[in-house]
């Protein structure tokens, strides 16, 4: 199946696209996740461990969060859009800035 990954934030830097397009046999989002991080080995641990969600990661299919439907056993669907944030991202870092 066919399936559209979104990345923000420093899981973007680490895949080094803002979205891809993948062929995938997986089923559920738990699967795409350990597939995702077998890809791309700069998120290896930082999305699935032995079955759930790392931290706060947020993952969203098309806009809902999974850990709103059924966590990483939520099903796959063809042509799925899955987001993927990391647990705390935004604000905003000043350095070397003088008064």
């Amino acid at each position: 199946m066919q399936i559209e990954c979104r990345f923000f934030g420093p899981f973007r830097e680490d895949v080094g696209e803002r979205s891809i397009e993948i062929e995938t046999a997986a089923e559920t989002y738990g699967d795409l996740l350990a597939e995702l991080e077998d890809r791309y080995p700069e998120l290896s641990g930082r999305l699935i461990d032995g079955g759930s969600l790392v931290g706060e990661v947020a993952v969203t299919r098309n806009t809902k969060n999974i850990r709103h439907l059924e966590g990483p056993e939520t099903p796959l669907r063809d042509g799925d859009v899955i987001r993927l944030t990391p647990s705390v991202y935004g604000g905003c870092v000043t350095t070397g800035s003088k008064r």
